[in-house]
């Protein structure tokens, strides 16, 4: 068993030793993309497995070990960590746990802690945490991330926006059901086999991968003759795309008969790292920084422009407004220094949404969300005496909420884009 070693601080440290001998496990949230990082993570040397288990039970196991008043998304997150720890499926002196540190005013800055306390609790405080953050807030001498790591986990990510992007529109149209998803899983495995020989993450390799795969969902037959309500999804990230979070609300709207369309993650990358660059514009700060954020800005943006290339070729897709196409969208509507949480990302995604079709829009929000009722709840008046044919529902998260109540607004929201369909 690997010796404990603690920081001065007294945290409990993830030694080399550990890397060789533990698993690490962390929370689902984005199906495809997860999926796929977890791949990588076990390509770079270390022992990732990813927790798909849902049921009422992650809830309460949450509510056991965090108070009831924090952010839906920590309650979630660390009670389907804690509820795993105790299945007794792994052995509790060989698991790290990893969970991520965002840096910012964001109440998911503490989800570390919050972990750490209730590891505590429930007599598991021998149990390592890893922090995954880019700021360098917390160190483990059994973790880095090394300039490989980064853009293996950069193109694993730009690999699942693509086929989530492709998959939510040919899946309601698909002529033979289930095509669709077969796409999807051979493109996953593809992906996790060439990063897996260190392949596939350079940028010539990943447009040429993109514009594959592009091609073949062209191919799958579909009848777009009956048109479908097409519905947004926004809000806070982990609600957005979790749907453990959000009471499955992907496939309660494709059972509404709806389009739906989720934002690409990768827009809240360059979301974080421009926040970055806009504090040293607005405030000041190193220079080495700015040249790093810079850099790394550019690359990403690099690869948001082979999405949009990719995509752009064919009539029958609608293609990703880019994020600097979003920046420019909400100038003179609310400020840039907004950055918290989703911070003005979350106005611009709605408004690109609206812009782009997708009118009607569920703006996911865990109930007492301060960034969320700003950029979210907060804006949807504004949005709407600039863009009259927004249709736009806010729906709280949390544990106490009951399901029926946030399905029934949400209907009447389908309702109204029903409506408006129809004059159309």
């Amino acid at each position: 068993m690997a010796r404990l070693v603690y920081d001065k601080d007294g945290r409990l440290l993830f030694t080399k030793e550990m890397r060789k001998e533990y698993t690490m496990i962390f929370p689902m949230m984005a199906p495809i993309h997860f999926r796929i990082l977890k791949e990588v993570f076990n390509n770079m040397g270390y022992h990732a497995e990813l927790l798909e288990t849902t049921g009422p039970e992650i809830a309460q196991t949450g509510l056991k070990y965090v108070h009831n008043d924090t952010c839906y998304p920590a309650i979630l997150a660390i009670g389907q960590l804690i509820h795993a720890v105790q299945s007794g499926k792994y052995d509790t002196h060989k698991i790290a746990l990893m969970i991520t540190q965002t840096g910012g005013g964001c109440r998911a800055s503490n989800y570390i802690h919050l972990l750490r306390k209730a590891l505590a609790r429930a007599g598991l405080g021998y149990v390592p945490v890893v922090s995954l953050n880019l700021s360098g807030m917390e160190k483990n001498p059994g973790f880095k991330l090394t300039l490989s790591f980064i853009r293996r986990a950069i193109a694993g990510l730009i690999y699942g926006d693509t086929l989530m992007l492709l998959k939510n529109q040919c899946e309601p149209y698909e002529i033979n059901k289930g095509e669709t998803n077969a796409l999807v899983e051979k493109w996953s495995a593809y992906f996790v086999e060439r990063l897996s020989k260190s392949k596939g993450y350079s940028l010539k390799e990943m447009k040429r991968n993109i514009f594959k795969l592009t091609d073949e969902f062209a191919l799958i037959k579909c009848d777009r003759s009956k048109p479908k309500l097409k519905v947004g999804v926004v809000g806070e990230i982990y609600v957005k795309y979790s749907s453990l979070g959000n009471n499955s609300l992907e496939d309660f709207l494709k059972d509404q008969d709806c389009e739906v369309n989720l934002p690409m993650m990768l827009g809240f990358i360059l979301f974080k790292i421009d926040n970055r660059l806009e504090d040293i514009r607005l405030y000041g700060g190193s220079k080495l920084k700015k040249i790093v954020c810079t850099l790394l800005l550019d690359y990403c943006t690099k690869t948001e422009d082979i999405i949009v290339s990719s995509i752009s070729r064919y009539d029958c897709f609608n293609t990703p407004g880019k994020y600097a196409h979003l920046k420019s969208l909400v100038k003179d509507v609310i400020g840039y220094g907004d950055k918290m949480g989703e911070g003005w990302l979350l106005t611009a995604e709605m408004m690109e949404l609206v812009e782009s079709g997708y009118e009607n829009i569920v703006c996911t929000q865990p109930f007492g969300c301060l960034p969320n009722h700003i950029g979210g709840k907060g804006m949807i008046r504004r949005i709407v005496e600039l863009m009259p044919n927004a249709n736009i529902v806010a729906v709280d998260y949390d544990a106490g909420a009951v399901k029926v109540n946030q399905e029934n607004r949400i209907k009447l929201m389908l309702s109204i884009g029903r409506e408006n369909m129809l004059k159309k």
